[in-house]
């Protein structure tokens, strides 16, 4: 089998330097692995469903939902995934479910807002198929309506009524218009059996009624800043057949479509101000099942609670911080280090609400949450967030949630951050120092120059309260002012080796948030140096993150 140099085939790359990210993908290209690490193997464990996309007979996609009663994965290991769930007579992509098929699973988590990728192709396995993996990546969490999951018990099941047709109905427009997540399936297949070839299964969120149904039929939709793979479009590029999955989430219908895309460049011509690009979708055929899925969702009751901006500090060039706390005085739920915040805006001009998460960068006292944002240029939430609030003004915000959490025990504790990747590491030395005040900690951090450099006085404080912590500052572009001011240590940008000259040893944990070639060349580089996966922990932020 040909093992190419890079997971990208030639449509993602095109797709890529037409986007002008080329660059930014071959930096993040380390986190697409021909194996999954074991947060992924655990999270694909614990599926009670997955998204597969693959192709009929004819060679048409389909996008279907996989079940099974007890989760769909059974047995796994780093390489392969045992399915155990089943695809339903009925089923579009059921016939072709079969071994030598290529097939792309998403596993998401609509509550957590988790999700992964996986690609590969379908083996007979001991009591049924395993998936061999082929690609294996995460994706942000950005765009997904977060909701809750049962199961129901179908007395009948995949006997619900269904209907094929050509053309969409009128209630299956209706039902289109008013989604606010779907599911889109791609494939690339060269013939020389590469590890970059196979199926794509993606999902794609937004406002409801982000995808809108013209006068002949065609779908048109908003493709938004992602992780710069391009995986979809890439596709589509090289083989414009596409499948779209429309699922009503109380009922456990499902709208399989099936036909051609075309890409539309110029987002500007988007009434969505988030668009970068928009998709055009004409329809080849429908087919329509109703009660099919044991799985449901619902969206919860919001539990949003309004927070009040109690103040609003600069803390450098391109960073504010924001302190959040009830107007009423009550005491909040203390997030753990590292976890963020989900917030959700009211801007004027736009329809509906953005949503956005942010990194809580102060300690954890249940009486204040502070959120540290980086103002983009083409930030729709961080923009307004800068610009327009104010002290006074309230937020909506959820409880503080996520996994990339600062790690318990004495082990030795190295926090490695670029740009606004500092803050949950912020959060976490205040912690360290706080709660463990004997543990070996090393902060570093890496920013272009003084003027960008966030938190400086407030680091160094803390680091001087303690004989454990050593801290280090790095830039990338120093002004000639730097010179004077004394602020870093290092002309540069924080790399493997320097990290490895702490001499922290295999036992300790490393966390890592950045942009996402910075932690991408940072984890290569520690599993080259023989740190084991599990003692390396990271996230990422932006598009890409």
């Amino acid at each position: 089998m040909d093992r190419p140099t890079t997971p990208f085939h030639p449509g993602e790359i095109e797709a890529q330097n037409r986007a002008d990210v080329a660059q930014r993908a071959d930096k993040a290209k380390g986190f697409i692995r021909d194996f999954m690490p074991q947060q992924h193997r655990d999270f694909f464990a614990e599926a009670p469903f997955l998204v597969v996309a693959g192709a009929d007979a004819a060679g048409r996609p389909w996008v279907t939902i996989l079940e099974g009663e007890d989760g769909a994965i059974g047995s796994h290991s780093d390489r392969s995934l045992e399915l155990t769930g089943t695809l339903l007579p009925g089923d579009p992509l059921q016939p072709a479910f079969r071994p030598g098929a290529p097939i792309g699973v998403l596993g998401i988590e609509l509550a957590s807002r988790r999700r992964n990728r996986v690609n590969g192709r379908l083996r007979r396995g001991g009591s049924g198929l395993v998936l061999d993996v082929d690609q294996s990546f995460g994706n942000c969490a950005q765009y997904i309506r977060e909701r809750d999951w049962h199961r129901v018990a179908l007395p009948r099941a995949g006997t619900g009524p269904s209907s094929a047709r050509a053309r969409l109905s009128l209630d299956q427009r209706r039902w289109i218009e008013s989604a606010d997540t779907f599911f889109i399936g791609s494939g690339h297949l060269s013939g020389q059996g590469r590890k970059n070839d196979g199926f794509d299964a993606s999902h794609r969120g937004g406002r409801a009624g982000f995808v809108q149904v013209d006068s002949l039929g065609r779908l048109r939709f908003p493709d938004y800043a992602g992780n710069n793979f391009f995986n979809t479009i890439g596709n589509l590029l090289r083989d414009s057949r596409v499948a779209l999955l429309f699922v009503d989430f109380p009922n456990g219908n499902l709208l399989h479509l099936t036909g051609r895309a075309e890409i539309i460049w110029n987002g500007d011509q988007s009434p969505d101000p988030g668009a970068r690009r928009e998709v055009l979708v004409t329809v080849d055929q429908v087919i329509e099942r109703s009660a099919v899925l044991a799985s449901r969702w619902r969206v919860p009751p919001s539990t949003g609670t309004q927070l009040e901006i109690r103040d609003k500090l600069r803390e450098s060039d391109d960073v504010t911080s924001f302190y959040l706390a009830p107007p009423g005085g009550e005491d909040l739920v203390p997030g753990k280090p590292g976890q963020h915040l989900a917030v959700a805006l009211d801007i004027p001009e736009l329809p509906g609400r953005v949503r956005r998460t942010y990194s809580l960068s102060g300690p954890a006292n249940g009486q204040v949450y502070r959120i540290s944002v980086k103002r983009e240029p083409d930030g729709i939430a961080s923009r307004f967030l800068h610009d327009k609030m104010k002290p006074g003004d309230l937020i909506e915000t959820r409880p503080p949630a996520g996994a990339f959490i600062l790690p318990e025990g004495p082990a030795p504790l190295l926090l490695i951050s670029a740009g606004v990747g500092v803050t949950p590491m912020l959060a976490m030395l205040h912690a360290a120092i706080k709660d463990t005040p004997h543990r070996q900690v090393w902060f570093l951090h890496g920013t272009r120059n003084g003027d960008t450099h966030a938190f400086r006085q407030e680091v160094a404080s803390l680091a001087a309260r303690s004989d454990q912590v050593q801290n280090r500052v790095y830039y990338s572009a120093p002004l000639p002012e730097d010179l004077q001011r004394r602020w870093h240590d290092t002309h540069g940008r924080i790399t493997t080796d320097d990290v490895i000259a702490l001499a922290a040893g295999p036992e300790a944990d490393y966390m890592i948030c950045g942009p996402t070639g910075f932690t991408t060349h940072l984890i290569r580089g520690l599993e080259r140096s023989g740190i084991a996966l599990n003692r390396i922990h990271h996230e990422t932020f932006g598009p890409a993150g």
